[in-house]
């Protein structure tokens, strides 16, 4: 049996709103940074005599910066807030432009904006610079850059998805920067929830809808025609990300609770085939383990996945090897940080040790009558783990190529593709990940560790 994977939680954040949107910098030198959006809808003051259908709804968001610092108490700091329309989606440049990180940020108000990080690495501040309308009566919903790859070409493009059905295509122009609008289609007869670029041939971007159908588009094709269009989904398509470090490789999720994996250049049928019990919002693969990919299930907390032995032997689902289920509300937000981290990890008394069984999926705790402090820049609270129920509660608070990712039909390279996974995997195994996950009712951000013994 392979070794349990530990799990620990750092910090637990009250973000006063709800919290749906996570992203660490991937820029060198600022991965210590963290942005979180949030989403608050506030009830319409109705006065005597009007109806509640003539009074329009208000969505009130707030971005939040924080700084990690690997210490044992409070490791992350708040260090800005800004107060914005509601926040759906926040995404980094993974490149700096004009010598700093840019933000991109989605927003109730169906508008895309970007927002520069200015100052030193220790004192920083998110300035805006530049945002475009993507039409009225809509909500921008998603956003991804072309930038995803390491060793991304200009130029910078981004692509964001609304409420409205539609797909726009955005440029940012380095020197201000500014973000205009390049392009509009209509993708998804329902909301288009999701939009993602393939990182290897940025001149193509995927997209998903509550129509249940998964699109591809090439860009620079005009009018514009899906270059397929799967309904292998059988509910909305809300969650895609094309793999930064493989080549063809592209994950899809939906609220019919599975996580397919595709193979780019034959999208007639998926390779893989994970039920996780939970509609999936996000999906975000591991920056440098190229297997490990984290999913935001919705009801059913965060899961990690390893899809190596569906890849390389032929296994029509992945396995889950974690699941994060302290959170108390629907699981959306979450993403893997590049910052190095020391290991192993050092236990907090006040934080308790999680394993997970691999072959069984539980979640042993392993602590009696333990009291845990939680802290946070606004809020101080306890939880008591009773000795018969071990999992604490969130505390309140206020057509392509035949030869497939596989590697089918065997040959000589099976071999070093085998002994490649056995070295990644030793790699992994010394390697402890930092993640930062949000859920939403609660109105919570969870900063915490996962490795292997």
């Amino acid at each position: 049996m392979a070794s349990p994977r530990k799990m620990q939680t750092l910090q637990v954040v009250d973000t006063e709103y709800s919290a749906d949107a996570a992203e660490w910098c991937p820029v060198p030198g600022w991965r210590h940074i963290l942005a979180c959006g949030t989403y608050q809808l506030q009830k319409p003051h109705i006065k005597p005599g009007e109806s509640p259908d003539s009074t329009p709804q208000v969505r009130l968001g707030r971005l939040y910066l924080y700084c990690f610092e690997e210490q044992i108490f409070a490791p992350l700091t708040e260090i800005q807030r800004l107060e914005t329309a509601a926040v759906l989606d926040v995404k980094w440049c993974h490149v700096p432009v004009t010598e700093q990180p840019v933000l991109a940020v989605a927003d109730a108000r169906g508008a895309v904006g970007l927002l520069r990080l200015t100052g030193s690495e220790k004192s920083c501040r998110l300035e805006p610079c530049s945002s475009a309308g993507l039409g009225p009566e809509c909500l921008a919903l998603s956003l991804d850059w072309s930038t995803g790859r390491e060793h991304c070409v200009p130029p910078l493009r981004l692509v964001s998805s609304d409420s409205n059905g539609r797909l726009s295509l955005l440029a940012v122009e380095k020197s201000a920067p500014s973000v205009h609008i390049l392009e509009q289609w209509k993708a998804h007869d329902f909301e288009a929830w999701i939009a993602a670029f393939d990182y290897w041939n940025t001149s193509v971007v995927y997209s998903g809808g509550d129509d249940c159908k998964l699109r591809g588009w090439d860009i620079r094709s005009s009018p514009k025609a899906p270059l397929f269009s799967s309904e292998r989904h059988s509910m909305g398509v809300c969650s895609i990300q094309c793999h930064p470090l493989r080549e063809h490789l592209l994950a899809t999720g939906s609220y019919d609770e599975h996580i397919l994996l595709w193979d780019t250049r034959n999208m007639t049928q998926p390779v893989a085939d994970t039920h996780v019990q939970g509609g999936v919002w996000r999906l975000k693969w591991h920056p440098s383990r190229e297997n490990f990919l984290l999913a935001a299930c919705m009801h059913n907390g965060f899961k990690i996945l390893d899809c190596q032995s569906s890849l390389a032997e032929n296994r029509e689902t992945c396995t889950v090897l974690s699941s994060y289920i302290l959170h108390n509300s629907l699981a959306y937000g979450a993403d893997w940080s590049r910052l190095p981290l020391s290991n192993p990890t050092v236990l907090s008394p006040a934080m308790p040790e999680v394993n997970t069984d691999q072959e069984a999926g539980q979640v042993d705790l392993k602590v009696q009558n333990l009291k845990i402090v939680y802290e946070s820049p606004t809020a101080t609270f306890e939880v008591l783990l009773d000795e018969e129920d071990q999992t604490p509660p969130v505390p309140p608070v206020q057509g392509g190529d035949s030869r497939d990712l596989r590697g089918s039909p065997r040959d000589a390279n099976s071999v070093d593709t085998k002994a490649h996974s056995e070295t990644e995997s030793a790699k992994a195994q010394r390697e402890t990940s930092l993640l930062a996950t949000c859920s939403f009712y609660d109105h919570v951000l969870h900063v915490w560790k996962w490795g292997t013994s």
